[in-house]
């Protein structure tokens, strides 16, 4: 059986998946490390190159607690400057490379322990090319083997091209967030598997990890919206933490798409684990790792592990 871990973009929600994982962890000790392959975009990019490291589920979960404030540090200077975002970045993405320097140091995708791909958007492939004209495009970082390989490239700068959400933090390096093409890469990662001859499909099992349904939603029926309201719009009574309607939609939509997808190929050897969240909580909202502690030990996680014992070889723990 050839087994595959997704994990969902979503900014601080991020801590939810690792938190997560760090239970599942302790009924099956080290069952990170059975998968072949881990996919990951945006805030799901860190904890994918982490697992694929030999960083644990614990681990991982403490860099977001101890650092959501570094990587989301603004200012009302910064406001002033951008403009409340509409001339700049919300945030710079200094705070954010500096915590993956820490984890990560130098390595490369070519350094790391497990196969691994990660969603990026390119916005320029400076193709020369007449037949092939320049134009923005998904570009999906690996460490397989041939002429396509990424394994040269820092870890570091894989996961800041793939983070880089706009608005949110700047454009890195010609590359914006991979969630704008693959906020679940589950699909993604299941195809990569299968051009690289891992399958057939009857052997592929893939677990797929979320940030939470965020329970946003637009009540309009015949709203009559312009760029204003769909680029920016303040808060309602009915939408109360609806900022950036069109960019959030743009990330969280795609994921049920995959999801469906998903499930129609591999039917019983597809698992999505993907708690559903009271209260919306917006990416960058670091005053929610309470809660979003709190929701992850309230979980249960019994049909989970009963899939994972399934397509697993590694015994469960005490």
């Amino acid at each position: 059986m050839y087994r595959i871990l997704s994990l969902d973009g979503g900014g601080i929600r991020g801590l939810l998946a690792t938190r997560l994982l760090q239970k599942i962890d302790l009924d099956l000790p080290k069952f990170w490390t059975q998968f072949d392959l881990i996919a990951g975009t945006s805030t799901g990019a860190i904890p994918a190159l982490g697992l694929a490291a030999g960083i644990s589920p614990a681990d991982l979960s403490e860099v977001y607690q101890e650092s959501h404030a570094q990587v989301f540090k603004d200012s009302s200077w910064d406001n002033v400057k951008d403009l409340l975002a509409v001339t700049g970045a919300q945030y710079s993405a200094a705070g954010l490379k500096r915590v993956l320097a820490n984890l990560f140091g130098q390595k490369t995708l070519g350094d790391l322990q497990k196969r691994v791909i990660v969603p990026a958007v390119h916005l320029d492939n400076q193709s020369a090319d007449p037949v092939k004209p320049r134009h923005w495009k998904t570009k999906f970082f690996h460490n397989f083997a041939g002429d396509d390989s990424d394994a040269a490239e820092l870890v570091v700068d894989v996961a800041l091209r793939s983070t880089a959400a706009p608005v949110y933090f700047p454009i890195y390096q010609g590359y914006v967030d991979g969630g704008l093409a693959a906020n679940n890469p589950s699909m993604c990662a299941l195809v990569q598997a299968l051009k690289e001859g891992e399958g057939p499909l009857e052997e592929i099992a893939l677990f797929s990890v979320g940030t939470g349904l965020n329970p946003k939603f637009i009540p309009e029926q015949e709203g009559d919206w312009g760029l204003l309201q769909w680029a920016y719009r303040n808060a309602t009574p009915a939408s109360p933490t609806l900022r950036l309607p069109l960019i959030e939609m743009i990330f969280e939509v795609s994921i049920g798409l995959a999801d469906y997808q998903c499930r129609q190929f591999l039917g019983e050897r597809y698992h999505r684990l993907n708690p559903i969240l009271k209260e919306p909580i917006d990416l960058d909202d670091g005053a929610q790792v309470y809660r979003l502690n709190q929701l992850a030990g309230r979980i249960d996680l019994k049909e989970t592990i009963t899939w994972l014992k399934r397509h697993l070889t590694i015994a469960a723990g005490g």
